[in-house]
């Protein structure tokens, strides 16, 4: 059975696949027996300039399945390489999404609109090319969470039931496909496949496509190669203090994952720490920690490091320049990392000066929550409470620190309360907590119950509203319920 060709009304304007064919395979989506609807954003849609209804009908149902091919669509599986864990792998590329093609959305921002989950591709490597349920939700919650959180990412448009089973480890589970949209799909992983092929003409097209698409800016200056570097070192940079702030933990900081846009990009075995541990791992197949909590501004700098070797011949004729320059560069992402994320730390503990000693009040702080066990989230949170109960109470855990916090801030009722405002703005209630978010794929899977899913999406997509401050869903795990280890769709 092949997709049909019909017109669900999307304005696609679509550039990647104008590229030359060594950058993507051209394909259609393997449709799937019985697709149904899970959900749509319907605000994401609205923002893209397509009709939600549209989405909801049966033409668009098929749609968002791979069934039917809308208009103007030019699907393709992207190309990229990189390193996995460390691991060099010259092939990689899209084994189980299919670029339906971008549209402009309402603020003329080019997007992507993408099925992950839409079958086997080129690249799938022996894969089935398919998503089960579990993934397609964890990423559904979790990315809107993260959008809600103000971190750039992916977000998700749409997600349906296939009809379909797909085997893993675990046995049969029930397909789903998930509709995802992004500023684009490039990522480092992109410019070293064509570096490792030696295809110097194809790795110069794809800087000027990306100058062109993501920052135009580069395009007028001296040296627009180095220029780009520097743009997606301080994106980047940018991106690592956000994570770090909310004590979010990606899994698989590969390169192929690193997006070039600065974006949270293949949200795969990803969580949020409750208790806070600098060391924290979840991803099962992290086994060497090399992606732990504390190491994601060193990998994030790792991959910078592989994104300036492919541009090294841009940089300068001669290879001893290049490379300095190139060094110079990437010397600079630990003080721009260190300068959002003080920028962002400060703001959680309600600091609206800057001062030379911030960083060893945020670095005690947390060496404190960690020897004493505390939930990172709830932690900040009840700063801005100041509850008699609270570990800042007196005779708490952290009684002594708040002390040197009061006298940072200053002990006029003015600066607390201008402090308190801040916190409550910078320091959510509410976060896609693991044991939440595997309930509702649990009541998903076994019961076909989608009611713990909506209400998580509906709270999460929230973060600040107080009214979350009772909720069920806003209350760390009890010990019966902590997750030690999420794992990757595949």
């Amino acid at each position: 059975m092949s997709p049909t060709t019909d017109s669900p009304s999307i304005a696609f304007d679509n550039s990647y696949a104008a590229l030359p064919p060594e950058f993507y395979q051209r394909l259609d989506p393997t449709p799937v027996s019985q697709p149904e609807l899970i959900a749509v954003n319907e605000t994401l849609a609205r923002e893209l300039g397509i009709d939600p209804a549209m989405l909801r009908s049966p033409d668009g149902i098929q749609m968002l399945a791979g069934n039917r091919i809308p208009d103007g669509a030019a699907p393709l599986a992207m190309a990229y390489a990189g390193h996995q864990f460390g691991n060099w792998v010259p092939q990689l590329g899209d084994g189980r999404a299919i670029l339906l093609g971008e549209v402009m959305d309402r603020h003329g921002v080019r997007q992507d609109i993408q099925l992950k989950g839409a079958g086997p591709t080129a690249f799938s490597r022996g894969g089935d090319g398919r998503n089960w349920i579990g993934p397609v939700l964890r990423e559904y919650v979790v990315s809107e969470a993260m959008a809600a959180l103000g971190v750039p990412t992916t977000r998700a448009l749409a997600a349906i039931k296939s009809g379909d089973h797909v085997l893993r480890e675990q046995g049969p589970l029930p397909g789903a496909i998930l509709t995802r949209v992004a500023r684009s799909h490039i990522r480092v992983g992109t410019f070293q496949y064509f570096t490792a092929r030696q295809n110097r003409e194809a790795v110069e097209q794809l800087m000027h496509y990306v100058i062109d698409r993501h920052y135009p800016d580069a395009a007028q200056a001296q040296n627009p190669a180095l220029a780009l570097l520097d743009a997606v070192i301080d994106a980047q940079a940018a991106l690592i203090a956000h994570w770090q702030s909310i004590g979010f933990i990606h899994g698989v900081m590969n390169t192929d994952n690193s997006s070039i846009t600065g974006d949270t990009i293949d949200y795969g075995p990803c969580a949020f720490m409750d208790t806070y541990a600098a060391d924290k791992v979840f991803s099962s197949i992290d086994r060497g920690a090399r992606y732990a909590y504390q190491n994601q501004p060193r990998i994030a700098q790792w991959n910078l490091v592989n994104f300036a070797q492919c541009l090294l011949p841009f940089f300068d004729e001669d290879k001893e320049e290049a490379v300095r320059l190139a060094q110079e560069s990437i010397n600079r992402f630990d003080e721009r990392f260190i300068g959002y994320y003080l920028s962002r730390m400060r703001a959680k503990l309600g600091l609206v000066d800057e001062k030379d000693e911030d960083l060893t009040l945020v670095s005690s702080l947390l060496e404190l929550m960690q020897t004493h066990s505390l939930d990172f989230t709830l932690t900040f949170r009840q700063l801005s409470k100041r509850s008699a109960t609270d570990p800042f109470a007196p005779g708490g855990s952290l009684h002594d620190w708040h002390r040197s916090w009061q006298r940072r801030v200053g002990e006029e009722p003015a600066a607390l309360d201008a402090a308190t405002q801040l916190m409550q703005r910078s320091n959510p209630v509410i976060i896609p907590r693991n044991h939440q978010v595997e309930s509702m794929i649990d009541a998903a899977v076994k019961d076909g119950d989608f009611a713990p899913f909506e209400a998580l999406l509906d709270a999460v997509t929230r973060p600040f509203d107080e009214a979350h401050e009772q909720s069920d869903l806003a209350t760390p795990p009890a010990p019966d319920e902590v997750v030690t280890q999420t794992f990757c769709g595949t």
